[in-house]
């Protein structure tokens, strides 16, 4: 049984698929919820993994949003316990800045679902992200994008966004995309007024329609995806046990 630290931003991007896989399993969760508690600074002691979800604050936005500094503050902290990370979109942005690799915006927003490709042959042999075989449709939310650090393996890329995945010292994940949405969310999102915002600012001219008309498409086969990657994942941690949540501080 592991004890996992999950650091939440906002209450619309939650774990999601990965909530019941990690219940299922044994391991406890502790959120540490920065939207209720901005000036939280958790500890990491008696913790066994860090999850990290996305959110709408991009790097560097510290003066609006100080609890940035501690979360790659706690992610140094984890990598250096070799501890397993994953980042998941603003996450993995968090990863790669502490890593020293540039993230600034992407060439082109991605909103709604967009193709990535498995860099052959890393991402075959990579021990989580090796299901992705071909080129998949999976979910993205994001106007910033990271560069590859030095020292990680590139996983994955699409075209406007060649930083989709990679991979740190057999420890640590990023995902630029969302394999923990389900359609639950994803329409959460696209009621939102704040998301709705950001797709119509994007200028992509997707419609909230054609989004869910192709979440029916993709999403199920996108989720048995997401199952085999985040169940990998979870291979990495501690065996099963009895599952509790903590509670934010």
């Amino acid at each position: 049984m592991a004890r996992i630290m999950v650091l939440k931003h906002v209450a619309a991007e939650p774990l999601g698929l990965l909530d019941p896989m990690i219940r299922a399993r044994g391991h406890r969760i502790r959120y540490v919820n920065f939207q209720r508690h901005p000036d939280a600074r958790p500890s990491l002691d008696r913790y066994q993994a860090l999850v990290v979800l996305g959110g709408p604050m991009n790097v560097g936005e510290n003066d609006r949003h100080p609890h940035l500094k501690v979360e790659c503050e706690l992610i140094e902290t984890a990598l250096a316990r070799g501890l397993p990370i994953l980042g998941i979109c603003l996450g993995a942005q968090l990863l790669a800045h502490v890593l020293g690799a540039r993230v600034a915006p992407a060439r082109r927003p991605e909103i709604g679902w967009y193709a990535v490709r498995p860099r052959l042959p890393a991402a075959q042999s990579d021990p989580v992200l090796h299901p992705l075989q071909d080129e998949h449709p999976v979910f993205q939310w994001h106007g910033y994008g990271f560069d590859i650090p030095a020292g990680a393996t590139h996983l994955a890329e699409s075209d406007d966004c060649p930083g989709q995945a990679m991979s740190y010292q057999d420890s640590a994940w990023g995902f630029q995309f969302h394999l923990e949405l389900d359609e639950g969310l994803i329409r959460r999102w696209l009621n939102s007024s704040s998301y709705l915002d950001d797709l119509r600012d994007s200028g992509l001219g997707h419609t909230p329609e054609k989004i869910l008309a192709d979440t029916q498409e993709f999403l199920p086969p996108t989720r048995r995806l997401a199952e085999r990657v985040f169940g990998n994942w979870l291979d990495r941690l501690a065996p099963h046990g009895n599952s509790r949540v903590l509670p934010s501080r």
